[in-house]
């Protein structure tokens, strides 16, 4: 597809993009502030790929501290066109084991210290998020994970907590009786500012363990990271295969997202203000 470019924000473990030709480092100046981490751009075979390690390359930013509208933003001003999110979850499902992979359709924000909007002074807008994640890049994501032959899951709901503690086991299970499927830090409001920004999102699930919601299953930071090692391999390994084969994402609904969203009369946003949005507003005079 002409002129794609993938954005990939790199989760726990994915520090790095190996395979990652004619590397770039860029440091990308956002109205919201800096990005979580230098970002990298290159390329994957024929691909232009735009690399961001959202906790740092050092795992130095925690969940509640990452910049994420400073993170989609500059996706966003490096002309990224399709985004994959790359995270590590909790399952909370039996079937769902570690080292499983999973491509969430559907998020439960649980989150209580995060700016969720890029809207939040100024201009008014919004946005529907019935369905948050691109089907279309999903889909994609769904067959490079299949590809991978790892057990794959698709269409299951993230519950996005603040963190940086695990759940309690009454939290655990409250979850599930909620219906959702995995669990993570992450991801919202990740792909809500995506779909403020008309971009087409989908994540990539990396499970590591079964959270707390089993009476002899706990989360460690070590059981995790045992996990992780393989989980970074495989998704290494969707990404190549994704970023070979992106599909035409002229019908996501990610398109036009913001076009009946704005409420605010534009005569009345001050040139800052105008300033500020030009890249997800662009002229509205």
């Amino acid at each position: 597809m002409g002129g794609s470019v993938l954005g990939v924000i790199g989760g726990s473990g994915l520090y790095q993009m190996p395979g990652l030709t004619a590397m770039e480092p860029l440091t990308v100046a956002t109205p919201f502030g800096e990005a979580s981490d230098g970002i990298v751009r290159g390329r994957l075979g024929d691909t232009p790929v735009v690399f961001l390690p959202r906790h740092g390359r050092a795992h130095s930013r925690s969940p509640s501290s990452l910049n994420y509208r400073a993170n989609v933003y500059a996706l966003k001003s490096l002309g990224v066109t399709h985004v994959l999110s790359v995270s590590a979850v909790g399952s909370l499902r039996e079937e769902i084991a570690p080292g499983d992979l999973v491509v969430p359709h559907q998020f439960i924000d649980r989150t209580t210290a995060r700016v969720g909007t890029f809207f939040d002074r100024d201009v008014v807008a919004h946005v529907s998020m019935a369905n948050p994640v691109c089907p279309i890049v999903a889909a994609a994501v769904a067959t490079a994970a299949r590809s991978t032959g790892a057990n794959t899951h698709v269409g299951q709901t993230y519950v996005c907590i603040e963190g940086p503690r695990f759940s309690t086991r009454a939290e655990s299970r409250m979850f599930r009786q909620w219906g959702a499927d995995i669990i993570g830090m992450t991801n919202v409001p990740e792909a809500f500012l995506a779909r403020e920004a008309e971009l087409p999102y989908a994540t990539l699930a990396l499970a590591t363990d079964y959270d707390s919601w089993r009476d002899h299953d706990e989360a460690h930071v070590g059981d995790i990271l045992a996990v992780m090692a393989n989980n970074v391999a495989r998704a290494h390994a969707v990404i190549a295969h994704l970023a070979a084969a992106l599909p035409d994402v002229s019908a996501s609904p990610a398109q036009g997202a913001l076009k009946f969203a704005v409420m605010t009369r534009w005569e009345s946003v001050s040139a800052e203000a105008r300033a500020r949005y030009a890249l997800l507003l662009g002229d509205r005079g």
